[in-house]
Formats: structure tokens, sequence, C-alpha cells
């Protein structure tokens, strides 16, 4: 009877490693894919030998989880199953393996179930908290191994006795991961970000040695390197006066401080530590708030702001709330409208707060039948750039984003991708590195990845977006441009970064 158990259970785990193993090979990943996952498993596997000397206490659970949170299930269950079994060339293979592969498998899968329900917008203690809970879980899987596999009594008794007196190591697995999920989880999943919207890996050969240090020194290569060349463009950019122009050298404008604003906050460099000439763009913003002409510099402005993580003028939030149409609109227009709802999200209005869902109910119904907006209203052709920024204001307002509105806005952006990878203006226009950079935006928001959003043979919006990113940072408006706006350069580094408005630095 025991037999039976075992061999029943064996060839279930079995069967479950295989269909995930399976799962992830028919998702087909890219080799650089391949490549992040095969470095996070290495990286997870030398966590686990790194604190050996402590029983229990093992930053693995954390990588395997917050692999799974950003890549997904099929990569976060291979970084979990290959993690625990190159680890047991150090501790040793045994039968105990393969239930270690699936328990670390399932965090990760569990992992891409958190990201999904979430957004991927989990602070600090809410990662730290599933990390511990991931803790609990790994335990329970082992207990259960043991209690099938060296046992002789199979009674829910005996499991319970199994189970408390591993209470003590379970405990302390599940303290250490709240621990170092504290104190790295966070810095983690902003490299694993960058690297989502950017996979660009490339094998070298190296040796048994450069293995070890490059899993150990992994996380900081992580942070340092996606990114750095546009938000240097963007520094080497600013004007004595703490501002950005339309280019470099060029006059300082609200306008190109605040498209700055967002794009620096987007790839996690603070714009209120962004100085030149003992200026800030912060401050360049406020000093020059009094000559905010209408609704969209408002609401561009207050939108940076609240990126920059600084409260907005009273005086700025009042004319913004003053500007409120009775029919729940700004200015009768779709985009102002959505930035509308943004900035007052921005500036930590929650999305049941009757203005923001006064101004939804307007939005919503501006909608066209092929599921695009036009920033004229119901009827106008539907465009890309208003599209995108209709769908980020629906989602922030609180529409559900498997919702029949966002849906369908999701839909017909993916539908007008050009075969460059790019996205138009208008449907079957040139492809433009503005609007590709509105449509990433909208589609992240709506928890689309655009990092498998090709044709067949043809880049994906985030391949087109590098291949205008000049050896400076500076990304070109389209591939016949000689010119590199500030603005461009901006828009598409917040797009590149995976963030969609409103942008909280983290």
């Amino acid at each position: 009877m025991i037999v039976g158990w075992q061999l029943a259970s064996f060839l279930l785990l079995a069967l479950a490693l295989g269909a995930g193993f399976v799962w992830y090979e028919r998702s087909r990943p890219q080799a650089k894919v391949l490549a992040l996952v095969a470095t996070l498993a290495g990286l997870a596997a030398l966590g686990r030998v790194a604190f050996a000397a402590l029983p229990d206490i093992k930053p693995m659970t954390d990588i395997v989880l917050l692999a799974g949170y950003v890549l997904g299930g099929a990569p976060g269950f291979a970084v979990g199953a290959v993690g625990a079994l190159a680890s047991n060339f150090f501790f040793g293979q045994g039968t105990w393996t393969p239930w270690q592969m699936l328990a670390w498998g399932v965090i990760g899968l569990g992992g891409a179930g958190l990201g999904r329900l979430s957004g991927r917008r989990l602070g600090r203690v809410g990662l730290a908290a599933a990390c511990g809970l991931a803790g609990l879980l790994f335990g329970l899987i082992l207990n259960f191994s043991t209690w099938v596999t060296f046992t002789g009594d199979l009674t829910l008794d005996h499991y319970l006795v199994i189970s408390g007196s591993a209470l003590p190591f379970d405990l302390a697995h599940v303290i250490g991961n709240v621990a170092f999920c504290l104190a790295f989880g966070p810095a983690f999943v902003r490299a694993l970000l960058r690297f989502r919207s950017r996979l660009d890996i490339r094998w070298v050969p190296v040796t048994a040695a450069a293995l070890v240090i490059l899993a150990l020194t992994a996380p900081l290569a992580l942070a340092a390197g996606p990114l750095q060349r546009e938000v240097g463009y963007l520094t080497r950019a600013q004007n004595a006066d703490g501002g950005f122009g339309a280019a470099p050298g060029q006059r300082s404008t609200e306008l190109y401080t605040s498209w700055a604003v967002l794009g620096l906050a987007a790839a996690g460099r603070d714009p209120r530590r962004v100085v030149r000439g003992g200026h800030s763009p912060v401050s360049y913003m406020l000093a020059n708030s009094r000559t905010l002409a209408g609704a969209g510099d408002i609401e561009r402005t207050i939108l940076a702001l609240g990126a920059a993580r600084v409260g907005a003028p009273r005086a700025m939030l009042a004319r913004l709330s003053g500007g409120q149409s009775a029919d729940g609109s700004f200015g009768h227009l779709v985009n102002l409208t959505a930035f509308g709802i943004l900035a007052l999200r921005s500036a930590g209005r929650p999305a049941r707060d009757r203005q923001i869902r006064h101004a939804l109910g307007w939005l919503a119904q501006e909608q066209n039948a092929d599921g695009g907006f036009n920033a004229f209203g119901r009827g106008a052709a539907s465009g890309i750039d208003d599209t995108a920024g209709a769908l980020q204001g629906l989602l922030a307002a609180g529409a559900r984003r498997g919702g029949r509105a966002a849906q369908r806005a999701a839909s017909f952006l993916t539908a007008r991708q050009n075969p460059d990878g790019g996205f138009p203006l208008t449907p079957g226009g040139a492809s433009n590195a503005q609007s590709t950079a509105w449509a990433v935006q909208g589609l992240i928001a709506a928890g689309r990845d655009p990092a498998h959003l090709h044709r067949r043979g043809s880049l994906t919006p985030l391949g087109y977006l590098r291949s205008l990113t000049g050896g400076d940072g500076a990304v070109r408006y389209s591939p016949t441009s000689t010119q590199s706006p500030v603005w461009v350069t901006a828009q598409t580094l917040t797009a590149l970064a995976g963030r969609p408005l409103p942008i909280r630095l983290r």
C-alpha cells in the first residue's frame, strides 16, 4: 500500500513537472528570454548555496517569486525548477529534488498570478508579505513529500506531526524571506522590469569563476545597465535654470520640462536630484507655475509633480477642478479629460472621487465603435495617441482591465501595429516614436505585454523604439528624421521603463 502511494505521488509529481516544462517550451521563448531565465536560475541557486550554513534561510524563494511576478508564469516556473535542480548539485540529489523543483516552480507560478492581479504595483510591504507566504507554501509541499515518501503512516494526524516538527524551520524560512524582500525586493523588481522591457542579452564565453562573479553581481548589473543612455541624454540636455527645452541648448519651457520629469521618474531617477546650476526641473516647474495657460498645461504639470512625489500647489489643483464642465469632461475633449483624470489621480485623489467618476462617465461614452478614441469625441476617426491616452485615463478612473471598454481600446491598438513593429499617429500612416510610446503605455496599463506583440518576422514595439535610439541615448522621431527632440526621448524612456501614467517614483 505504501509503495502504491509513493509510486502514485511520484507519477503525479513527474506529470506536474513535465507539464510545467512543456508549457514553457510551447511558449517558444526567445533566446534572450532563455538567457535571462538561466541567469536568474543560477542566481537563485547561488543564493541558496551562499546561505547553506543557515538552515532554511535562503533568498532563492524571493528570487523565484519575484521572477514570476515580473516575467510571468512559464519563466517563473522554469527559474524555480531549474534553480532547485542546480543547487542540489551542491546539497545532494535525492528523492527530495523533484519535490523541491515542484515547490519552487509553484512559487514562480504564484508570483506570476500575483503580478497579474496587482498589475505589478505592489509596494515593499506587499511584496515582503507575499514572499513570507511563499515560505509557508514551500514548507507545506516539502512536509507533504516527507509524509508520502518516508513514513508508513499516511494519516492526517501524522502529517500534522511532521508539519509541527518542521515548524521552526518553516518559520525561519518565512522570516528570512521577509527580511530579504524588505531589503532588496523593490530594487530587484525594478531591475527585472527594466530588463523585461528591453531583454538585451548576449551570450559570451565565461569560466566557472566568472559565472560565480556574474551571479553575485547580477542585481547591481541589472539595476545599472538599461536606460542609462537615455537618462544620460536627458540630464545632459538640462539647462542652467533646471528646465528643459525642445532640444539641448534651447530655451526651457514648462511643456518640455514636464515630459522630461515624467521620463526621468519612470526610469527611477528622482527629478528633484537632477540639478543644473543649483536648480532642478521640479523647482523650475514650481517657479513658472503662474505661466500655465490652459487645462493641458495644468494637467501635465500636476502629473509631473506627482511623478516626482511633490504636491501640486493648491491654486493649481483648484484651477484644474474648477475647469471641469457640467457634463464631466475637461474642455469637451477626450485627451484633456483623460489627462484630467490622470492628474487628479496623480495628486492623490481616489478613483471613487466624485469628479473622477463624473469624468469617467463622459469619457467612456466617447469611445468609437472600433474601440478607439479621437480627441474631439465619438464619431471622429480614432487615433493611436488619443486611444492610448484615453485607455490610461479609463483605467486610472477605476475601469476594469478586463472590462469591455478597456479591452476594446487595447484591441484597437494591437490591430493597428505596422509591419515595422511601430505605431502610426493615425491608422495606415507611418510609424513614429511618440505614437509607439503611447501605444506601449496604453497596452501596459491594460495588462498586455508589448514585448510579445509583433507580426511574423517584425520587431516588437519596444524593438522599434530601440531601433531609433542612438549611441548617445537620443531617440529620433522616425527612421527618416534627423532630429531627436527631448520630449520624444522622454516619452520613449517612459515606455521602455514599462510605466503607464500616472507614474509614481519608487
